[in-house]
């Protein structure tokens, strides 16, 4: 329950002591660690004065049949909250005889402080309020060198420091609330503080977690408790320690804890509510002990005996999944398992993962509801049954990106058990699960693998590559002759296979805006490009060259990319026909890093675009090739505010050609479709054009060659 320090006494609670074997008050020493812990729990707190409620973490103590609580944990938070509502009741003079109700017994000195403290009215106009109460006739001299009695008075400073200007202080108090939880039957001796408290070990969230489960429970059915914390303390806990190990670490209390808050959010999730972020132990509890408590308690039965059950989880995921990277170009796939493309920290083990380190994370906490539901049904499900399944999963978690969210989990999670259970799809609205494209294309991949099962493996090694994980649409089942030549090809020089594609077609995507999109060195470009995108164009094209390309080998290397580029530059020099291909097949510089570009007229002004220097957004870094393959360090740009300003206009052909240009000082060059432009700083009348010779928009000469060579003859360069 919740209480703030005045209202704890109003209820069972009659007195708070402070027993011998507890520690000194800390909170007031004097020293830097200890005065900035004290300083940001003073902030938290006058934040409460000043209206906003906060809550503190649980006190956790034995309460007798008298009302005497003696805290177990929670000693500082309470003392700093006597002396703060000790200060509140003198500065606007309120009796609050409550105050005479908790007493330190550390040592008989800091009891005897209390006592005196609480009838003692200082006088508020003092800068210092210790050296006031120092004063007294009733404090002498040895007192100060008590700890606790030091810390106090180092404490009352600064409160006084904080709070002197507060009003309706008193009042506002309440807004700081804390958990109180009593533990019945537990015999406090000095052993047990030394070796459970601070002077020794705290008690952990999780010892504090299975007392008030097993009080709560208790309440309902006391037998079912007993049951449960002896599984939590043996079965349960044997099998988290079995990880645990594997870890090189001890923190099993954690683990379970971990895992318990999976489980919660689950059964919120299956509900059709949204579990909040940052919920303390008590908050799920309170969850947990609402509605069906029955059923819950059964579910969390299954879902840890399950494990349970499963005498090495590291093997068991182990033998079904390899963990990816769709960053990386390392290609892997083993027959029988599946690559996850996921952030994980324990290798493809999604239960360890969620155990040593629960985010929250909605794909990999399908992925562990999917294994979960599969160790659930385990007698009625093959494994093999299962393997092909937990495939389809993947895909989708891994193709649903935008689609994913915490609105429609429930609805995602009933899909995702169908699938497990019977290998089916429920008949669920288009667009409110998953990605469609995606969903289609495991309809259909389902059903080719069950009438090709010879070919299965292929489309399996296909999927698990990381330019497409999962979605095979870009090659087609129709074209499964060439799963193998994919990922030999993209094995390759990407730089290479981008070139030679070019050369096969117009591969490249564009959207609305002009962006183009084109392959890279980096995996993301082709991502991009082989993954179904609605604002974008050119899909089609992109399928019709990269197939092209897959059926001119088996097997691929950079020797045959290289020759196939070499042939592809010396037949348009033959031919004596340059278009804006042979630029950016034939120099490095036309390729940025991301494959993008700005092309604001590509009919009409084909040689006229710019290319991004970042993966999503032109940039007043972004730069025209054709100028920067001249020379690179002579590029300049107009500023930022002017470079937008054109960037907005983007249906201006010329957009490119105005914001960037070669810097030499006395001249400034410009490139425009046919031609470049020459211009002198110094004489405003000087502006010569460089021609390009063209046949129906088609250079016939190499215009960075030609361009090269007159500033070279004109002493420009």
């Amino acid at each position: 329950m919740l209480y703030n320090f005045k209202s704890i006494f109003s209820g069972a609670v009659k007195k708070i002591i402070i027993p011998n074997v507890q520690r000194d008050y800390a909170q007031g020493r004097k020293n830097p660690k200890v005065d900035r812990i004290r300083q940001n729990f003073l902030n938290s707190l006058y934040d409460a004065a000043n209206g906003k409620k906060i809550k503190l973490d649980f006190v956790y103590g034995d309460l007798d049949n008298k009302g005497v609580l003696t805290p177990l944990d929670g000693q500082q938070r309470l003392t700093t909250l006597f002396l703060l509502y000790w200060y509140a009741s003198k500065k606007e003079n309120v009796e609050e005889n409550f105050l005479q109700n908790f007493s330190y017994e550390t040592r008989p000195d800091s009891e005897q402080f209390c006592k005196k403290l609480v009838t003692f009215m200082p006088n508020f106009n003092q800068e210092i309020l210790s050296e006031e109460i120092a004063d007294q006739a009733w404090f002498p001299l040895n007192w100060s060198k008590d700890p606790t009695i030091s810390a106090m008075l180092t404490m009352i400073d600064a409160i006084h420091e904080k709070f002197n200007d507060v009003e309706n202080l008193l009042a506002n108090l309440s807004n700081i609330e804390f958990y109180f939880l009593p533990v019945k039957d537990l015999e406090l001796t000095d052993e047990i503080y030394i070796t459970m408290n601070s002077r020794g070990k705290l008690l952990t969230d999780f010892e504090h977690f299975k007392a008030e489960f097993k009080r709560r429970l208790d309440k309902i059915d006391s037998k079912c408790a007993d049951d449960l914390i002896f599984k939590i303390d043996t079965k349960w806990t044997d099998m988290l320690w079995k990880i645990a190990i594997k870890n090189n670490t001890y923190l099993v209390d954690n683990y379970f804890l971990n895992y318990f808050k999976f489980l919660c959010d689950l059964e919120i999730y299956q509900n059709g509510g949204i579990p909040k972020k940052d919920r303390n132990f008590f908050v799920l509890l309170d969850e947990f002990f609402s509605g069906d408590v029955k059923l819950k308690i059964e579910n969390l039965k299954e879902n840890f005996n399950c494990w349970c059950d499963c005498e090495d989880t590291y093997k068991f995921f182990g033998d079904r999944v390899l963990i990816g990277s769709k960053i990386e170009k390392n290609y892997q796939h083993e027959a029988g398992k599946f690559v996850g493309f996921f952030q994980m920290k324990e290798g493809g083990n999604f239960f360890a993962d969620c155990l040593k380190s629960y985010d929250g994370k909605l794909g990999k906490f399908i992925m562990l509801f999917a294994f979960l539901t599969y160790r659930r049904n385990i007698k009625n499900i093959e494994d093999l049954d299962f393997r092909r399944r937990i495939r389809i999963v993947n895909n989708l978690i891994s193709n649903s990106e935008f689609e994913i969210r915490e609105q429609i989990m429930n609805l995602l999670l009933q899909q995702v058990e169908n699938i497990i259970k019977t290998g089916k799809f429920l008949d669920i609205d288009k667009g409110r699960i998953f990605n469609d494209a995606q969903i289609q294309e495991e309809k259909l991949k389902l059903e080719w693998t069950e009438n090709n099962p010879s070919l299965a493996e292929s489309l399996f090694a296909l999927e698990d590559h990381p330019l497409l994980y999962g979605q095979i649409g870009i090659v087609g089942l129709k074209n499964h002759n060439q799963f193998e030549n994919f990922i030999s090809l993209f094995n390759c020089n990407y730089g290479l296979i981008d070139r030679v594609l070019l050369i096969t077609g117009d591969y490249y995507q564009h959207n609305l805006k002009q962006v183009y999109q084109f392959g890279s060195e980096f995996n993301l470009s082709w991502q991009n490009l082989f993954h179904v995108n609605k604002n974008n164009i050119g899909y089609t094209e992109t399928k019709e060259c990269l197939n092209i390309l897959l059926s001119m080998s088996k097997k691929f290397d950079n020797a045959f990319l290289e020759k196939f580029i070499m042939y592809y530059i010396n037949s348009c020099k033959m031919q004596k026909s340059f278009e804006w291909k042979y630029y950016y097949i034939r120099y490095n510089i036309f390729r940025p890093a991301y494959g993008k570009y700005f092309w604001a007229n590509f009919k009409d002004e084909p040689y006229l675009f710019t290319a991004y220097k970042t993966k999503d957004r032109i940039s007043e870094k972004a730069y025209p090739p054709f100028l920067r393959v001249i020379m690179s360090e002579k590029i300049s740009t107009v500023s930022e505010e002017t470079f937008y300003d054109k960037y907005v206009c983007i249906t201006e052909s010329r957009f490119n050609a105005k914001c960037s240009y070669l810097d030499f000082g006395k001249f400034k060059i410009f490139c425009e479709n046919d031609a470049y432009i020459i211009e002198d700083n110094e004489d405003k009348d000087f502006n010569r054009r460089v021609e390009i010779d063209q046949i129906n928009g088609v250079d016939t000469e190499d215009r960075i060659e030609k361009f090269l060579n007159y500033l070279l003859i004109e002493n420009i360069i």
